[in-house]
């Protein structure tokens, strides 16, 4: 029996469609990771959830702060510390700011000997505020307070912008915003 002749149209019709095919899904899948890299900068690609407690000296009494994937949702502290009160040239209470400090979960993010934390995620604020406030030719205050409010303003070397919430302006009061300023400078070398 002789073999059947294909139609040479239809071979090259089928080789087209395959190149064609082809020619469409590598820039469609280049596309898509490229879009999906670019709105992924700076973010985890998992979920974190880091929860916070402060025991004060008053046992039934304790602050707890959960922080999600961008977002901070702060309890505010009834809780009683212990030590001497500290106010510095801020208008606010070192004391107090470490209580705003530990309920804001500012810890899971920052390494900070003064509230015992080790965060590794931002900037270590042993050292970094002075070194930062003289590179961006500011007050160390004015720094400190500028990159609580507003993060993006200074983004120090070796970290990426929106990596820290924006919301602490709005979610702190003017108060506890200068207390935690307060705690942050007295805790600097």
């Amino acid at each position: 029996m002789p073999r059947r002749r294909r139609n040479p149209w239809v071979a090259t019709g089928e080789i087209a469609m395959w190149v064609l095919w082809a020619a469409l899904l590598f820039p469609a899948g280049f596309a898509g990771w490229a879009v999906g890299h670019y709105t992924s900068l700076g973010k985890s690609g998992v979920t974190v959830i880091r929860t916070v407690t402060q025991k004060s000296s008053t046992p039934s009494q304790t602050t707890t702060a959960t922080t999600g994937a961008g977002t901070t949702s702060a309890a505010t502290t009834g809780a009683a510390t212990t030590g001497a009160t500290t106010t510095t040239s801020t208008g606010g209470n070192a004391q107090a700011g470490k209580a705003v400090f530990l309920s804001n979960a500012c810890g899971s993010c920052h390494t900070f000997k003064p509230a015992g934390t080790s965060g590794s995620i931002g900037p270590d604020l042993d050292t970094a505020p002075t070194l930062d406030a003289k590179r961006d030719n500011m007050g160390l205050a004015a720094f400190v307070k500028q990159s609580i409010v507003d993060p993006n303003a200074y983004v120090p070397k070796g970290y990426h912008s929106g990596l820290m919430p924006t919301t602490f302006g709005k979610q702190l009061s003017p108060k506890q915003l200068n207390d935690l300023v307060s705690f942050i400078i007295a805790g600097q070398k």
